[in-house]
């Protein structure tokens, strides 16, 4: 396997980097290009960027901030939220983002997926699954975790890999910052029914979280937000810890 790869994801809300727990009670966590900048000179592979209620009150695109982004950024990074179209995803990587993101829209018309991997290729389309539960019914939730599809997880992500998502964001809704480790039964279950890479997300609580999940499962990458957000570690510190533990990191 590849280095595994550590990505810092900011959630932004009004311009600002929010954080909240099961996507709820959201607070301020700071400038999201000053976020930026400070984890890619502090060890970050990537980075990923969710408007995480641009789907709820249907508000236009990230574009300037992006723009604001590319030119301080030298390492990849994925803009999801509020993608419902091929010209959605244009303006973004015009902008300077490498990655779609794209979730609740890909729910509603999956031919989505389908277009955006015709458009740009598989390699740009990231699709976002934030699955409420963690056993083989886990459900998959669209608009910010607040509503319930009928789909499960696994189906979902075989469903969409086939129509040309390049590769898989798994957030955990119960393990959203509650800091209590990565759902790992739920990870190595959607590695297992797809051909493509799987991010893992939700729960990280410390370093040691993510050489579990290293260490227990397959996935290719570990996201996270609030251990980074607060101090409490950094990239680098991260894959220093998982280097020891015999982990292939990039630093």
């Amino acid at each position: 396997m590849l280095a595994r790869r550590i990505i810092p994801c900011l959630d932004i809300r009004g311009g600002r980097v929010v954080k909240g727990v099961a996507f709820k009670n959201l607070r301020d966590a700071g400038d999201p290009v000053e976020r930026a900048k400070a984890y890619m000179d502090g060890g970050a592979d990537e980075l990923c960027f969710l408007d995480v209620t641009a789907s709820i009150e249907d508000r236009p695109l990230l574009i300037e901030l992006v723009r604001k982004l590319s030119r301080v950024l030298f390492i990849p990074f994925t803009v999801g939220g509020g993608v419902r179209s091929v010209n959605d995803a244009k303006e973004l990587l015009r902008a300077g983002a490498d990655k779609i993101g794209v979730n609740t829209a890909a729910v509603a018309r999956p031919e989505l997926l389908e277009e955006l991997a015709g458009h740009f290729g598989n390699q740009c389309v990231v699709l976002s699954i934030d699955a409420l539960g963690q056993g083989i019914d886990a459900k998959v939730t669209t608009h910010g975790g607040r509503e319930v599809t009928g789909r499960t997880v696994c189906d979902w992500a075989r469903e969409a890999v086939e129509l040309g998502a390049g590769e898989i964001l798994l957030n955990s809704v119960d393990a959203d910052g509650a800091r209590s480790g990565f759902a790992i039964d739920l990870v190595e279950r959607v590695i297992d029914a797809v051909r493509v890479p799987v991010i893992a997300s939700g729960g990280a609580g410390s370093a040691n979280d993510f050489a579990e999940l290293f260490m227990h499962t397959r996935a290719h990458a570990g996201l996270a937000a609030s251990i980074f957000h607060d101090g409490s570690t950094t990239p680098y510190d991260v894959k220093k810890l998982l280097q020891d533990k015999g982990v292939e990191v990039r630093l």
